[in-house]
């Protein structure tokens, strides 16, 4: 559905006046705006002065945006499988490049699962990737997979809901995802010169490996990729107009994230954990946008300095539901809806500020200042890095005897964690 630029600021800025609004509905809307390899750091509201993405930046000024989340896994797959069952990606054992669901995942309680149960009209959009695209997935009454931009899809599917029955509506986005065919020209002209010098990459790496084709004209590659993911800005405001068409958007509970980041250039690679030999987990490759907006419930211009996981999605959205999490399996993540709605945690249960990450032999634990990375178990090559001195991540300090206290520390939450939730 076309929408002017002024609807769509209009819409976006519509919770500036409605912060008095009465207690929300028990069962609102949820539309889930999923990525793919969309690192935080390409986004303007994440600090980028060289990417345009108007529509992602309005969403996020109107509503709460998370400054560090950390994917499950440097990896769309596994990392898009943690954010729809709550499970990290050691449970469900789903790798990349899977053509069939593995059986963890397969008998695992989806979102989807939980919100159709409770009544919900639930729907999924554009890129599945998690196998088995064919068929329809439990608890989607509405199951458009394809490789294609879903808008169309997505604008169907919200044209078709009513105001008496919930819905949740997953809206894939397969972008900035290489291979970058068929953009807009427009956009393409639109970063034709840009020099992309505050994106910070660097010449090709020696240990390049996934994405090294790309690495040979870097300038080039990142004009594509910003072309793409302002290709997917653009779609946002037809979403908001859809819901606004039926009078739904202040009961709709809008979330945009990543399925995993995207190092463009920085570190002399290209992709995310598996760009380099070994896996890295580099802070662009795991750190992915995380934005909430809701309407009278949600606060504007929000700012969270928590550190959030993709597991702590499913128990977050289950809380907003009104939906028991699953019971009888153990769940790493955790609600941050108190976060998002700007409200202290009890003092016995203080939010834990520790994310986790894992792809192949490769773990990653990080805190407010210090990340460790494990690999093969621990038998290495290992790493860690003093985020407050060291944010680029280019001294290793893992047999530093400085930081032996820290290393310990966190190795023993890594440990705590694996032994949970092997």
């Amino acid at each position: 559905m076309p929408v002017s630029r002024r609807g769509f600021l209009i819409a976006g800025a519509a919770p500036l006046f409605a912060q008095r609004r009465a207690a929300p509905p028990t069962r609102p809307n949820i539309v889930l705006i999923l990525a793919e390899y969309l690192p935080a750091h390409a986004l303007g509201c994440y600090g980028n002065k060289e990417i345009r993405t108007p529509n992602i930046d309005l969403l996020a000024r109107g509503g709460t945006r998370f400054t560090y989340h950390a994917a499950c896994a440097p990896a769309p797959a596994p990392c898009r499988a943690s954010l729809l069952t709550g499970l990290v990606p050691r449970q469900h054992g789903l790798q990349e490049g899977q053509t069939v669901a593995p059986p963890a995942l397969a008998k695992a309680a989806m979102i989807s699962d939980l919100l159709s149960s409770a009544g919900y009209n639930c729907g999924f959009a554009g890129h599945w990737g998690l196998g088995d695209d064919a068929k329809p997935q439990p608890g989607f009454r509405y199951w458009r997979p394809g490789a294609g931009q879903p808008s169309r899809n997505v604008v169907q599917f919200l044209e078709e809901q009513k105001a008496e029955q919930p819905f949740f509506l997953v809206a894939s986005y397969p972008v900035p995802r290489e291979p970058y065919e068929g953009l807009p020209q427009k956009f393409l002209d639109m970063y034709a010169s840009v020099r992309f010098d505050s994106v910070g990459w660097l010449p090709p790496a020696p240990n390049a490996a996934s994405g090294k084709e790309y690495l040979k004209d870097i300038v080039g590659s990142l004009r594509k990729c910003a072309a793409a993911i302002s290709t997917l800005d653009e779609q946002l405001p037809a979403v908001v107009a859809a819901l606004n068409a039926r009078k739904l958007r202040d009961q709709t509970l809008v979330v945009f994230t990543s399925s995993c980041g995207h190092l463009m250039g920085r570190h002399g690679l290209w992709g995310a954990g598996r760009a380099s030999d070994p896996i890295n987990m580099y802070e662009e490759s795991v750190m992915t946008p995380m934005i909430w907006n809701w309407p009278g419930m949600v606060p504007v211009e929000g700012v969270r300095p928590e550190l959030i996981n993709g597991d702590d999605l499913l128990p977050s959205l289950c809380e907003v539901a009104g939906v028991k999490a699953p019971e009888g399996r153990a769940l790493a993540g955790r609600s941050y809806w108190l976060s998002a709605t700007n409200r202290p945690y009890p003092k016995k249960e203080p939010w834990r500020n520790l994310v986790f990450s894992e792809l192949g032999n490769t773990e990653m634990i990080r805190d407010s200042r210090f990340k460790v990375l494990v690999r093969n178990g621990g038998k290495g090559p290992n790493e860690l890095y003093d985020l407050r001195k060291d944010s680029f991540e280019s001294t290793n300090q893992y047999e530093n005897g400085e930081f032996i206290s820290m290393r310990t520390e966190l190795m023993q939450e890594l440990v705590k964690w694996r032994k949970t939730y092997s």
